[in-house]
């Protein structure tokens, strides 16, 4: 059902059967290591490219996800998935070998939001039964295809982030036991002017910052409502910048429960710089950390605000701003 102008309310609440996380050598030192289903200690993930790595980290979550439901891959009705690399080859192979009926998303880091959403709004319809929702980013994969190769050793400044490695997967279905989607906001694409790719979290900041007026706007409740407001990944400055913005639209939402992906996963003396980004941030973040404290109840309500930036290398080449978005999902146990 559509509520307000963005959003939209599953009467039925689409369950999250089971989630997964996979990671890399990096994630295994982080924050969060032990929220993980598996931590690889090879980059390479024994194939010959990052990008082929890329689609292992993204198989194996699904085949992790599938495992612990119970349920094989014949039964799944929609694969959903998008990453980072050009035409979403990590997604696009993923669901060659799972050989099953797939849409392909392009979201941007925002991809495991937008893939949630869609997959409750394709059960919420009947039009599905299971939906299996994924998404991934591989640092070396990523660093190489938008900025420069990690081989080539250039310094970064202190607003860049770390491209997490890492995938995550979340199986959706109409009926089980496991956290709900309860509601979705669809968020606006918006563009600042911000052009530099090494800024990623404040090009993507006033984005969170509509999609979240947007939510509590149409829902029509206010920010105590959840235990945790998370947005996907602005890191350090991103974050700050979007509490700025919040607080000067009259939004204030208390530190206690406002919290950022991309801030949570590593630990203060990793060398990310501003914090964590990538497709594989607010995906592990959420169906590894605050899956296992929704169904440990710790946590009763969380929202999870995933944020994107919308560009291609082609697009920075060609001196383009970068356009961004973000969409928020609301999960209740």
């Amino acid at each position: 059902m559509l509520k307000g102008h963005q959003s939209w309310v599953f009467k039925n609440k689409p369950v999250i059967l089971a989630t997964s996380a996979v990671g890399g050598p990096f994630e295994s030192k982080g924050a969060l290591a032990e929220d993980f289903d598996i931590l690889h200690d090879d980059m390479w993930l024994g194939q010959d490219s990052f990008e082929k790595a890329e689609k292992k980290l993204l198989e194996e979550a699904c085949e992790i996800a599938l495992e612990k439901a119970g349920i094989k891959k014949e039964d799944i009705n929609v694969f959903l998935s998008g990453d980072l690399l050009n035409q979403i080859i990590s997604s696009s192979f993923t669901a060659r070998t799972l050989a099953v009926p797939y849409i392909g998303l392009f979201g941007a880091c925002s991809s495991s939001m937008e893939g949630l959403s869609i997959g409750s709004l394709l059960i919420e319809s009947g039009a599905a039964d299971y939906v299996l929702a994924a998404t991934s980013s591989h640092n070396g994969a990523a660093e190489k295809q938008f900025r420069y190769p990690t081989e080539y050793g250039a310094q970064k400044p202190p607003t860049a982030q770390w491209t997490v490695t890492g995938a995550g997967a979340a199986l959706l279905a109409r009926e089980g036991d496991g956290p709900r989607v309860t509601c979705a906001t669809v968020g606006r694409v918006i563009d600042m002017g911000i052009s530099d790719p090494f800024n990623m979290g404040a090009a993507m900041a006033p984005a969170a910052v509509d999609t979240i007026q947007a939510h509590f706007r149409d829902m029509e409740r206010e920010p105590s409502y959840y235990d945790v407001i998370a947005t996907g990944d602005l890191g350090s400055v991103g974050y700050e910048i979007c509490g700025d913005l919040l607080a000067k639209h009259g939004m204030n939402i208390p530190e206690e429960i406002f919290t950022d992906c991309g801030i949570m996963i590593y630990k203060d003396d990793q060398p990310v710089l501003a914090g964590a980004s990538g497709c594989g941030c607010s995906a592990t973040v959420t169906y590894g950390h605050f899956m296992r404290k929704l169904r440990e109840g710790q946590l009763k309500r969380i929202l999870i605000v995933a944020t994107g930036a919308l560009m291609s290398p082609m697009s920075y080449q060609q001196k383009e701003s970068i356009p961004c978005i973000a969409h928020a999902v609301s999960i209740e146990m």
